[in-house]
């Protein structure tokens, strides 16, 4: 047991366990939002038991997907409390607590820890970008706060800086950070930190189109983009390939690619939540600087939704 420090919030053991043994299909999930750009809550709780019957593994709420850089406190806690208590204990939830400040993703780590999500992600401080050590302690503050698992998450194209390898080695030691979601996209930095990938620290791809690669290198799973709209298939990825049919793993993820390319022809979360309103399960609606898909990029991504029999062909 990693957790020799009692808890604070409101998970048992056997929740922080049954974290450390995620494995598979995580969804970085979308915050559906009403045509006032409100968070549809109804909506958040259809989505949530669309993935409970589409064998997602795990869901991942206010990450990058979540669109929580546009959210306040009241909001985050309110989608992240709705998740937690719409899951009820069946699957792992992870919630979102990056910043560019420290004293900040401390703050919210604590707050998400004691409303009851069983993990963390935490990401680089963009923006500030800092020196190695100054990356070093933004994590180590958080580590060393909390009580649940956390995964460091990797996403340098995003926040303008990496996670070093010394960075790796020694954040990668600490008994609360428990995985890496890597999303340099680099197959290099990601064979790089397979080194450190141990029953204690794993990796899980956050790249859709690398989710057979990072697998090969050791890795777990995938945190997914892809998953909000095709759940089943990713996680039927990610079991075959742990079944032992590469083969299987490897025709899915290749089958897949120009739907999942299509979700990333303009930047995340745009076409991931124009795909789930086509789907007929959210409302197309963003928070601006976030803008709707142009019209070539909306061609293209429903033509692959109907191409993988998502929706109907037009």
């Amino acid at each position: 047991m990693r957790y020799a420090r009692a808890f604070a919030g409101t998970l048992s053991k056997e929740a922080h366990m049954e974290m450390t043994k995620l494995t598979g299909s995580i969804v970085a999930l979308v915050t559906p939002f009403k045509e006032d750009r409100s968070v549809d809550f109804d909506a958040l709780g259809r989505l949530v038991d669309f993935h409970l019957e589409n064998g997602t593994d795990g869901i991942l709420v206010l990450g990058t997907t979540g669109e929580s850089s546009t959210m306040t406190d009241r909001e985050d806690l309110d989608v992240a409390r709705l998740v937690v208590e719409r899951v009820a204990g069946r699957i792992p939830v992870i919630g979102g607590s990056g910043s560019n400040s420290t004293d900040e993703s401390l703050r919210k780590s604590l707050g998400l820890q004691k409303l009851g999500v069983d993990g963390l992600l935490l990401i680089t401080p963009y923006y500030n970008k800092s020196n190695e050590d100054g990356i070093y302690h933004h994590f180590k503050t958080v580590l060393d706060a909390v009580n649940v698992p956390c995964i460091l998450y990797n996403i340098p194209g995003r926040t303008g800086c990496s996670i070093s390898e010394r960075n790796l080695a020694r954040l990668s030691a600490h008994p609360n950070a428990w995985g890496l979601k890597e999303a340099s996209g680099s197959i290099a930095y990601a064979t790089m930190a397979a080194r450190y990938v141990s029953d204690d620290f794993r990796m899980f791809s956050g790249n859709d189109d690398m989710v057979v690669p990072i697998l090969s290198l050791g890795g777990s799973g995938v945190i997914s983009v892809w998953a909000d709209v095709a759940p089943a298939t990713v996680h039927e990825l990610v079991a075959r390939w742990q079944a032992g049919d590469a083969a299987g793993a490897l025709r899915i993820q290749l089958d897949n690619l120009e739907l999942i390319h299509a979700l990333f022809c303009e930047v995340n979360p745009i076409p991931a939540k124009a795909a789930l309103a086509r789907m007929g399960l959210i409302t197309e609606s963003y928070r601006q600087p976030l803008w709707p898909l142009a019209d070539a990029s909306r061609e293209r991504l429903y033509a692959a939704l109907a191409d993988r029999g998502l929706i109907a062909a037009e």
